[in-house]
């Protein structure tokens, strides 16, 4: 059986980055947690760490195990928190997993009604790829799952996909990179330095489909699994960028750009998928019936 005692000394060593920082955070010797840390790793056999210069790194299983030990003593703080408030005010735990390829802020104004309700609610929100997170709503560990596409047919997981809602794709510059542009939309964009979502995307290939059929080709400036990395160099005019037409307004207030076009041809996609297919708890439903109704511009 693990002993949960060595286990969090590994969990803080893994967090803190070094034995000493741990020590230091731990109130105990290096010596002590290295001893511990070997006792882990002999009840375990496996290693945890490798040593590289003066850092320690992960093994491949010290990753594993640091993923359920997260799990394990995010658990275990939530328990503490709810034991040590009144019964009465316990808040309702709401567990979502969010895609990491959905854009932050879409996801922020589908999650909003969540904490506008009038009973206290405890949102804890986990970012990850979508076959991670549908594996942890199959156990249980979250009650939704947001999503840019529905179960994909090759996935075994149990659970059903209720589409929320759809949009069209819009593209923002800097005012000074709005004024270097050639001619009108779309073909402005031929030439323009682009910055767009990574290659292998459902979103990236559909983009690239229709670049090839209005015989657009900018020039490629980078690629980013991350949309909020994208629009901040977007920010900075390091070239035209992508982003849902349902938040227009909001990218051009946030990053100080204009909309020079919006494409109706392609759309991106938003689905909460849940563990049953009536959906009961109140929270998931009143995110759902709100983001349905007042997020999206375009709706199926």
């Amino acid at each position: 059986m693990v002993n949960y005692k060595h286990l969090h000394y590994f969990w803080a060593v893994a967090k803190e980055g070094g034995v000493t920082r741990a020590s230091e955070r731990l109130h105990l010797t290096p010596q002590t947690i290295s001893g511990q840390l070997r006792l882990l790793e002999e009840s375990l056999g496996v290693e945890l760490f490798t040593r590289v210069g003066r850092n320690l790194e992960l093994t491949e299983s010290g990753r594993l195990i640091l993923s359920y030990a997260n799990e394990i003593f995010l658990l275990g703080g939530e328990l503490e928190e709810v034991v040590h408030q009144l019964p009465e005010s316990h808040p309702q735990l709401f567990r979502v997993g969010v895609v990491d390829v959905l854009p932050k802020s879409i996801a922020h104004q589908i999650l909003k009604p969540a904490l506008q309700m009038p009973e206290s609610i405890r949102m804890t929100c986990r970012e990850a790829g979508l076959d991670t997170l549908l594996a942890e709503l199959a156990v249980h560990h979250l009650d939704l799952v947001l999503a840019d596409r529905p179960i994909p047919s090759t996935v075994s997981t149990r659970g059903y996909s209720h589409k929320l809602g759809e949009c069209a794709v819009s593209f923002f510059a800097t005012k000074k990179l709005k004024k270097s542009l050639k001619g009108s939309f779309p073909q402005c964009l031929d030439r323009a330095p682009m910055l767009l979502p990574s290659t292998g995307t459902q979103l990236r290939s559909n983009i690239d489909k229709w670049l090839d059929k209005h015989r657009i080709h900018p020039r490629m400036i980078a690629e980013f699994d991350d949309s909020a990395l994208m629009k901040a160099f977007g920010k900075e005019g390091s070239g035209v960028f992508i982003a849902p037409a349902a938040i227009e307004k909001e990218v051009e207030l946030q990053y100080q750009v204009s909309a020079i076009g919006r494409i109706n041809e392609v759309k991106e996609h938003f689905y909460a998928i849940s563990i049953e297919r009536r959906v009961k708890h109140p929270v998931v439903c009143a995110v759902m019936d709100q983001a349905s109704e007042l997020l999206f511009i375009d709706k199926k």
